[in-house]
Formats: C-alpha cells, sequence, structure tokens
C-alpha cells in the first residue's frame, strides 16, 4: 500500500477531529437538552454500575454529577412544576452533588414546587446539622415511603440515627435496602448496617449482611472498609459465636484473590490480639487458595501471621525458622514491624535463663549496722534503718546491678517493640 503524503495524513487528522469535535458538541448539546429526571436516571445507571463492579465508571460519574449540576442551575423554573424533575433534584443532592445547588432551586422556589419541610430538612444534613433534625426526618419516612426519594430518604434518616439511636438506624436502612435492591442505596445501607452490627456485638445480623454484601457487592470501591469490618467482627467473636463454617460461608462468595487477602487480613489481626487458634486457621485457609496474582507473597505473609501463633507453643522452634527465613524486602512496613516484634518475643521465650540469678548472689553478705545519720532510729526497726556491706559485697552488689540493668534492659526492649507495634495498629489505647 503506497504511503500517503505527510500534508495528506495531516489534513485527514484534522478532518477527522473536526469530525469527533462537531459529534461530541452535538451531544454534549442532546444532553444539555434533557429534564433533569433524565439525566438522573444515567447518574443512578451509572453508580450502580460501579458499586456493581465496574470501577472504569467512576469517571462518567463525576462527569455526570457535573452536567446535572449544571442543568439544575440553568432550566427554566416553570421544568420544576414536574414533580419528577423536584425529586431528581433532591435524589441529586442525596447522592453526592453540590449541596449549594439545592441551596439555589430552593431560594428561588416562588411556585411552591420545593416540599419545603424535606428541602429544609436536607439542607440541613448536608451542612452537618442533621442530629438537630433527626426525630422530623424519621416521622418524615414513612410518609415518603412509596415516593421516588424514598430510599434515599430513608438511607439519610438511618446516617443520623446511627449516632443516638443505632437500631433505629438499622431498621432504616433494612427498608433502604430492601425498596432500592442492587442500587448504591442498597450497598450503602447494607455496609453501614455490618458497621452498627459489629459496634453493637450483633453477631447473627453481622453474619447475615456481611453475607448479603459479599453476595453482591464484594466488587465494589468500597468492599475494603467491608473486609475491615468483616475481619473485626470474626476476630471478636471467633470461637464463641463464630465459627469456621460462618466464615467460609461468608467468604465463599469472593474470588480467589478477595478470598485469599480477607483469610490474611483475620490472620494478622488474629496473631496481633493473642487470638492464635484463629490465626493459625487462617494462616492455613489463605496458603491453600491457589490461581491468584500473587501467590509467593501470601504464602510469605500465611507464614509470618501462623508463625506468630505458635511462638507460644512447643513449635517456636519451626515458628522462629519461619519468621527469620522470611524475606524482610517482601514485607510492607507494617509487617516489617510485625515481624521484628515476633522476633523479639520468640528470641525472649527460647533464650535459656541465666544460671546465676542476681536475686540469689552468694557473696552479697549484707551487714547490719546502726544507722550513723539517725540516732532517733530503733535498733528493732530494720525497715527505717540503713545497712553496710564490706568491699566483698560491694563488688558482688556492682556487679549485680549490672547483670539487672542488662535484664531489664532486654525485657524493655522487647516490651518498647510490642508497644510501638499495638500503637501502629491503633489497639493500644
Amino acid at each position: 500500500m503506497p504511503r500517503l503524503p505527510h500534508r495528506l495524513l495531516c489534513l485527514a487528522s484534522a478532518a477527522f477531529a473536526a469530525v469527533s469535535l462537531q459529534s461530541a458538541g452535538a451531544q454534549q448539546q442532546e444532553g444539555e437538552n434533557l429534564a433533569p429526571y433524565q439525566m438522573l436516571r444515567s447518574l443512578q445507571f451509572v453508580q450502580d454500575t460501579v458499586v456493581t463492579g465496574d470501577h472504569s465508571a467512576g469517571e462518567m460519574q463525576r462527569y455526570m454529577i457535573g452536567a446535572i449540576d449544571r442543568r439544575l442551575r440553568s432550566v427554566d423554573p416553570s421544568v420544576y412544576s414536574d414533580p419528577r424533575n423536584v425529586d431528581a433534584a433532591l435524589i441529586y443532592a442525596m447522592s453526592g452533588g453540590n449541596p449549594s445547588t439545592l441551596e439555589y432551586l430552593v431560594s428561588r422556589d416562588v411556585a411552591g414546587n420545593f416540599d419545603n419541610r424535606v428541602s429544609d430538612i436536607l439542607r440541613k444534613y448536608l451542612s452537618g446539622q442533621g442530629m438537630l433534625v433527626a426525630n422530623t426526618l424519621k416521622a418524615m419516612v414513612p410518609e415518603y415511603r412509596n415516593a421516588r426519594i424514598g430510599p434515599y430518604l430513608a438511607l439519610v434518616a438511618g446516617n443520623v440515627a446511627v449516632t443516638n439511636t443505632p437500631l433505629e438506624a438499622l431498621e432504616l436502612y433494612d427498608w433502604a435496602r430492601l425498596t432500592a435492591p442492587g442500587t448504591i442505596v442498597e450497598e450503602a445501607a447494607l455496609r453501614r448496617s455490618v458497621s452498627i452490627a459489629v459496634e453493637a456485638d450483633l453477631v447473627d445480623k453481622g453474619l447475615a449482611y456481611a453475607r448479603k454484601y459479599a453476595r453482591r457487592y464484594v466488587h465494589s470501591p468500597y468492599a475494603s472498609q467491608f473486609a475491615d469490618l468483616f475481619v473485626l467482627l470474626v476476630v471478636r467473636h471467633y470461637g464463641k459465636e463464630i465459627d469456621a463454617p460462618d466464615v467460609e460461608g461468608t467468604i465463599a462468595f469472593m474470588d480467589a484473590d478477595r478470598q485469599r487477602e480477607v483469610y490474611l487480613r483475620i490472620a494478622r489481626q488474629a496473631a496481633i490480639a493473642g487470638k492464635n487458634d484463629l490465626a493459625r486457621y487462617a494462616s492455613e485457609q489463605a496458603t491453600g487458595i491457589k490461581g491468584g496474582a500473587d501467590d509467593r507473597n501470601a504464602e510469605q505473609l500465611a507464614r509470618l501471621y501462623g508463625g506468630m501463633a505458635d511462638i507460644p507453643s512447643d513449635k517456636v522452634g519451626d515458628a522462629m525458622k519461619a519468621i527469620t527465613d522470611m524475606p524482610e524486602a517482601t514485607l510492607s512496613p507494617a509487617d516489617q514491624a510485625l515481624r521484628a516484634a515476633a522476633q523479639a518475643i520468640a528470641d525472649a521465650v527460647v533464650r535459656p535463663p541465666v544460671a546465676e540469678s542476681p536475686t540469689q548472689d552468694s557473696g552479697a553478705n549484707i551487714v547490719s549496722t546502726q544507722d550513723p545519720v539517725s540516732e532517733t532510729a530503733s535498733s528493732a526497726n530494720d525497715v527505717s534503718g540503713s545497712g553496710s556491706a564490706d568491699a566483698t559485697a560491694v563488688g558482688n552488689a556492682a556487679k549485680y546491678e549490672a547483670d539487672f540493668k542488662t535484664y531489664v534492659d532486654r525485657g524493655r526492649s522487647t516490651l518498647n517493640a510490642i508497644d510501638d507495634l499495638l500503637k501502629e495498629e491503633g489497639t493500644l489505647q
């Protein structure tokens, strides 16, 4: 195929660019002519797509929020005589939109298209004053139960109630997710329900919510937050209200990479919390999952956490080897600190006892004498008197002090390493 002259190529490229710009401009102009409720449907579709796993739609979500914001402000006020457009403005405000836009629209609503009760409540909520209208908001939810804004209003009411009445917030979240299945509303309601159940030690409810979330939204960009909550629930209650089938029943809905990641998180937190049986179990589960993107690194982490669990057992030698043989460069800074602390503890466990006990130094022959300073001290009261020693005793006492200082410093170093680790994990109060 003959090559086109460079000038013709430039002309062709310019023509293609002009056509593309014209097409983009036409699409933008067409979008700007849509009614607000029609644009909101597109935003809802994009948001629901994001929480179900299509993270590439995140950029489109940001674009749609900006486009709807401009449209809501620029349309003729008569557009809001259609209740669908009023609802679109309210839902936009509750879906991460610009709060000042709702303020702008309400201040110009001379026709009374907006329900002042709803708009006032949302304005306070969006400005961080939701607690001032908590009771009013809760009472308004049943009134709008069958309206388009109903699920969003219930979600907002739950967000306000969670601080003082978490059980009421659970009820509001249940209603929100049941009336908006498969949407960003359900994702948010489920995730926040797991959080409430964990904090309130509602184990059965927490497991039920966790299974629903794992089945539907494990690919959500907020799934990492859910994983943290689930790990906390398991570590707190494993061996009591939660057993291995409960853990596996939730993690089974995840793909291999996420299964292994969650098991490793459980193993790590369990090892730090001293839940050694759980740490061993989770480490073994993580090691048994193959076919992921980073098998080798996962196996190393599983050995580290499992080795920590074996330190207090008769397998401390194997644990020491697993910990010391691990390449430090492959660990994150947090895991490097964890490895160092575990190694310090293991060293202290396997270190043989000192042959001579400082508290039983046979050369320290202390001779009781009368206190040369206090003449009033009774000779029968050893506590109020002071003792002196001969030269040999003084030398042995110096040896005792040096040995004891070494012993104390070594112990203090170990404790400091553990304290630093716990501070880093946020478990030291």
